[in-house]
């Protein structure tokens, strides 16, 4: 399973890419917001730290504006995956794009059909939000499970992005469902680290090796 951070902050990126965990990088203009900066400016250094695809998403409705946003998102860097939302006007945009050799990340997914769609238009990515639908009490994981089937079925080439990923159980059971990628901010990978007994055991690991009096160099 991929692991993809979901941020704006390329502080937290250079840390994380540093530890060899990273393989891509999502964001949203919710994202870009909160760095207070010029999208083109985050994206083209988040895709200078990291090799695999950098998710910039378009803003725009209509497919004419999508397209020419996705375009310009592209050209900001040859790692740029642009981002388009799942309605008709982005399903449309994503088949130029795709057509064109770009690599499209289709966001905003709530139900399998949608997700068949998005293969069908040539995605590469299809991000369903299992958080939100968690959140208004749907089966998140479910979804995850019927979009990963119907892909299998068909053989399509599209990769499934786990995305609204709220903690270490989420990640789990997508990599358990066999999903390509997962999604999560910083915090979310950073718990995928922690566990009581690992902690326990170095402290005693510590403790037994300061009593020696010893240093390794």
């Amino acid at each position: 399973m991929k692991f993809f951070v979901d941020t704006a902050d390329v502080t937290d990126i250079r840390a994380l890419a540093g530890s060899g965990l990273l393989d891509g990088v999502t964001t949203n203009p919710s994202l870009i917001a909160k760095s207070g900066r010029k999208m083109s400016e985050v994206i083209a250094e988040i895709c200078d730290i990291v090799e695999g695809p950098v998710s910039a998403e378009v803003t725009a409705t209509d497919h004419e504006t999508m397209l020419a946003e996705g375009r310009y998102l592209r050209s900001i860097a040859s790692n740029v995956c642009v981002k388009v939302p799942l309605t008709e006007a982005g399903l449309r945009t994503c088949k130029v794009l795709s057509d064109e050799g770009t690599p499209v990340n289709v966001t905003l997914c709530f139900s399998a059909n949608q997700a068949l769609l998005a293969a069908k238009a040539g995605a590469s990515f299809i991000s369903p939000f299992v958080g939100r639908l968690d959140d208004i009490g749907q089966d998140g994981m479910g979804l995850i499970a019927d979009v990963v089937q119907i892909y299998r079925n068909y053989a399509f080439k599209t990769e499934v992005l786990v995305a609204s990923i709220r903690h270490p159980v989420h990640v789990l059971q997508s990599a358990k469902l066999g999903a390509h990628v997962g999604t999560m901010p910083p915090s979310v990978i950073r718990a995928l680290f922690k566990h009581p007994l690992t902690d326990k055991g170095l402290e005693a690991f510590l403790a037994d090796w300061a009593k020696t009096g010893q240093t390794i160099i």
